[in-house]
């Protein structure tokens, strides 16, 4: 990435390569997603919608509080 840069060469010696670091975790991650989200498009292999899912009241009105 950076050829013949004593800067950027001190810096990966003294912190490792971070970008390449980077690199790999996010593409990592695209992976898993990738692997999780693939069986939801799956045509007859939806998973069941995970309970909690869906609209749900749960503020409060305003006003005064019941005890």
């Amino acid at each position: 990435m950076f050829h013949d840069s004593p800067i950027y060469d001190r810096l990966v010696a003294e912190h490792g390569d971070v970008p390449a670091v980077v690199r790999r975790e996010a593409e990592r991650v695209n992976r898993e997603l990738e692997a999780v989200m693939r069986p939801m498009h799956a045509p007859g292999r939806e998973r069941p919608p995970a309970p909690g899912n869906g609209w749900q009241r749960t503020a409060l009105l305003p006003g005064p509080r019941p005890n």
